[in-house]
């Protein structure tokens, strides 16, 4: 199965609200300082609370775009979605890598320092958020 191109995403095209968020993995059994190299960027809309808008992210899904990044592996490319179970991460291409779902996405803050939970695979892992900025 192909996939279409995607168009270009023009930076000024976008709401205001948009953000360029990191988030790494934090201390956990099997790395007590956390790990940089395990962690997600993603382009989402964050209202002033920090928290996913809804509505713009329905406005502007193809925008919101996820690269899951580990250590000694490409990059694996995708979307921040939203289904039934809440939010989480579809990925592209033959990755063939199963959707991540994020725990309580909808009611955690995108905010430097605070901790997010995404479920892996059927096991839960923690991650700190390092940088939101404007894109």
């Amino acid at each position: 199965m192909s996939n279409p191109q995607l168009k270009p995403i023009l930076n000024a095209s976008l709401p205001a609200q948009f953000r360029q968020v990191r988030i790494v993995l934090a201390r956990e059994p099997g790395h007590p300082e956390g790990d940089t190299e395990v962690a997600y960027t993603f382009i989402a809309p964050i209202d002033t609370e920090g928290r996913i808008n809804e509505k713009l992210w329905r406005a502007h899904r193809d925008a919101c775009r996820v690269a899951r990044h580990r250590p000694n592996e490409e990059s694996q490319l995708g979307h921040l979605v939203y289904h039934a179970g809440g939010w989480g991460f579809h990925y592209d291409g033959e990755a063939n890598l199963p959707d991540e779902a994020g725990y309580h996405f909808g009611d955690e803050r995108f905010v430097v320092g605070e901790y997010i939970s995404i479920n892996e695979h059927g096991q839960m892992h923690t991650y700190r958020v390092t940088t939101v900025s404007h894109l």
